[in-house]
């Protein structure tokens, strides 16, 4: 029970600006075994929105209300996943080869691909926020545990079928990356599907298919540009997953 505290604590730490005990041990070991936590990091992430939201509402439209929402996930999380996103569209975007590619991923440096995809990627997950805000907030709180929750599959997903690609890289990504074994890989798909549960089932059928066809899509996508993956891809998956989950869950209810 120790080690899996330790390892949800070094998750929270990693994947959230949330201060964590000064006590918690380092090592790249337990921070490769944290990754099981990244669907409750979710769990995490996600109340933060639904608090912010409960907030905003009582003042703002609901559609604005989502859009604080939103922004205070992003600020729990350090925009660590969207930046993820825009450096995968640079590099897929820009780069030629798989050696072009990594190079314009690694530059910190933000190009056009990478502006425009963030800028269509925002304006996506807020336009969906705000067009299921009205439906009531516990549907907009059951709709951003799945997007969260869920979302943080997919990168799971893609490291335990490719492979990491940088190597030799000392990079903060890599000490976070690795498959993991079954019964760790059992908890993170449990925190992960258990938000589809609050659903009805077409809703639920709507974000489990959105995440799954994401994530078998990026998948394709990496191994056949970069030969597998690296932290920016990882982050991409989450963020286009949850996208995803968004506009299923959309989908679903515009077709009952």
């Amino acid at each position: 029970m120790g080690s899996w505290l330790t390892t949800f604590w070094l998750a929270l730490g990693y994947f959230t600006r949330l201060p964590i005990p000064a006590s918690v041990a380092w090592s790249a070991e337990a921070q490769r075994a944290a990754s099981r936590h990244l669907p409750l990091v979710g769990w995490v992430v996600a109340a933060g929105g639904i608090c912010a939201y409960a907030l905003a509402a009582w003042a703002l439209p609901v559609g604005l209300a989502a859009v604080v929402s939103m922004a205070a996930t992003v600020r729990l999380t350090g925009a660590l996943h969207e930046d993820g996103w825009a450096d995968t569209c640079d590099g897929l975007g820009g780069g030629w080869d798989k050696t072009q590619a990594l190079a314009i991923m690694k530059d910190p440096r933000m190009g056009s691909y990478g502006a425009i995809g963030l800028v269509l990627l925002l304006l996506a997950k807020a336009l969906a926020l705000m067009t299921l805000a009205p439906q009531g907030i516990e549907h907009l709180a059951a709709a951003l545990l799945a997007g969260h929750a869920l979302s943080r599959l997919a990168p799971l997903a893609v490291m335990q079928t490719l492979p990491y690609v940088r190597e030799g890289d000392s990079s903060r990504a890599q000490s976070a990356t690795g498959a993991l074994p079954p019964a760790a890989l059992a908890w993170a798909a449990a925190w992960g599907l258990a938000p589809l549960a609050l659903l009805a089932w077409p809703s639920a059928l709507g974000a489990f298919a959105g995440a799954t066809l994401t994530t078998l899509y990026l998948h394709q996508l990496f191994r056949r540009r970069l030969g597998g993956y690296t932290g920016d891809c990882l982050g991409a998956a989450q963020q286009l997953a949850e996208l995803a989950i968004y506009l299923g869950l959309i989908a679903s209810w515009n077709s009952i």
